[in-house]
């Protein structure tokens, strides 16, 4: 009897244990390294030519986040002595070895540069024309990374003892006009979060925040933690988990004030393809649910009281109860008057006032009532539950980044060194998931063939 081995299919894990000839040929023919390549191009035939092969460099700087080789040096000490290992970065065997500091000026240049971005933003939608991204649910997060950068003493601030009464009517003019222009003078990202909903997505990527700061969060048991660094958002498909839109931040940063430009950057890459956005209750904010709505979109956020009284007549969900305080069930949605729909719960069967006036059939409740409450999904339905689970694809990607990728491992000072760190890890892990899905096809076109 003949025995058929099926070849079984594989991830980013099974990707790395490949042999390396083989794993680095295939992350590469994911991008054309071409745009980095033109920063270090002469612009003119005059004078000595290029010693360095910039081309190479750049792939074996990439290599290195694949390899999770931990610094420069290592990097350059593995290129010198495994032969190898060189010409699969693309070096020539004519090829001097560059050192250190010729890395050191190459990641200043490409960190004063967007190309990385551009060339991000190409990657995802080449997957999407080869079908690798067909979902339309998006999961967003945040996670915290350290700092190459030693923190700085904080500044201490003489405190003046605050005079007790009321001010007098020029005293409280005095204030009011500090105040506006303490207001007028903020930055983009001091702002409140609706002034983000007028701002251009130009605007807001240009002035994020960048440099570290101490950042603190509360973890699984309820007490602070502190790290002086960054803080990555990102933008995850659900399915294939693919990054579609990342941003790197300042540590302090609050995880709200990103959800708009990640939502604005996906629907510019991307427009009109993704219906859902999952975040967890750190984003539950008016102006959240107002650029969702604008990109005609579905919100999935778990609601946060906020000094709020018990609402009469509702459940924990908001939905409508009846006399004898049995919830609503939640019926349907209608999308062209944006209206959920409630009806009569199934313990009114037998309940003798279910012929009384009091006793309501139908519930239906716009949704601009309070976008916060009233969303579609129906809070506490089974499809709000279900998508609400798969905000988890985040979590995952956040964990693969910082155990294979190297996120936690910045080894440069300043943040924009550091922001080029964060979006390359980004890029690599894009081009990693890309060159799986493409060699997963080739396998299931081989067994189907056989």
């Amino acid at each position: 009897m003949t025995i058929v081995k099926q070849m079984s299919l594989f991830d980013i894990r099974e990707l790395l244990k490949m042999e390396s000839s083989r794993r680095f040929d295939a992350i590469l023919a994911t991008f054309d390294v071409q745009p980095i390549f033109q920063l270090f191009r002469k612009k003119t035939m005059r004078g000595a030519p290029r010693e360095l092969n910039y081309g190479a460099m750049i792939q074996s700087l990439m290599i290195r986040i694949v390899e999770r080789i931990p610094t420069v040096k290592d990097l350059v000490n593995r290129l010198t002595h495994d032969f190898v290992f060189r010409l699969d970065c693309g070096f020539l065997v004519s090829d001097t070895v560059p050192s250190e500091a010729s890395y050191s000026r190459m990641v200043d240049v490409i960190s004063q540069s967007d190309v990385l971005d551009r060339m991000h933003d190409e990657l995802i939608q080449a997957a999407f024309t080869e079908g690798f991204l067909e979902e339309e649910h998006l999961s967003f997060d945040a996670t915290h990374f350290e700092a190459r950068d030693a923190a700085k003493p904080a500044e201490k601030k003489e405190t003046q003892p605050k005079k007790r009464g009321r001010k007098s009517k020029e005293e409280r003019a005095a204030w009011l006009a500090e105040q506006a222009e303490l207001e007028a003078n903020q930055t983009t990202f001091e702002k409140k979060l609706e002034a983000q909903l007028t701002i251009p997505l130009t605007t807001l990527w240009q002035d994020i925040p960048i440099e570290p700061k101490w950042g603190i969060k509360k973890n699984s048991d309820g007490k602070n933690t502190f790290w002086y660094g960054f803080k990555g958002h990102l933008a995850v498909s659900t399915k294939s988990q693919y990054i579609v839109a990342r941003l790197m931040s300042s540590g302090n940063l609050s995880d709200s004030k990103a959800a708009i430009p990640l939502l604005k950057k996906m629907n510019h890459i991307m427009p009109n393809h993704f219906t859902t956005a999952i975040f967890d209750a750190g984003y539950d904010y008016e102006a959240i649910y107002r650029q969702i709505s604008i990109q005609e979109m579905k919100a999935v956020i778990p609601y946060v009281k906020r000094r709020e009284g018990e609402m009469i007549g509702f459940d924990e969900h908001f939905r409508p109860t009846c006399v004898r305080e049995h919830s609503y069930c939640y019926d349907s949605f209608d999308e062209k008057y944006q209206t959920l729909k409630f009806t009569r719960p199934k313990d009114c069967a037998t309940c003798p006032l279910r012929d009384d006036s009091l006793c309501q059939k139908v519930f239906k409740i716009k949704c601009e009532t309070d976008i916060r409450k009233y969303t579609f999904p129906a809070r506490g339905s089974e499809l709000w539950k279900k998508l609400y689970k798969e905000r988890t694809a985040v979590e995952r990607v956040n964990a693969y980044l910082k155990q294979f990728f190297q996120l936690n491992n910045v080894r440069h000072k300043t943040g924009r060194k550091a922001k080029l760190h964060f979006n390359l890890v980004t890029f690599i892990y894009n081009a990693c998931k890309l060159a799986v899905d493409r060699m997963n096809v080739r396998l299931q076109l081989q067994n189907n063939a056989a």
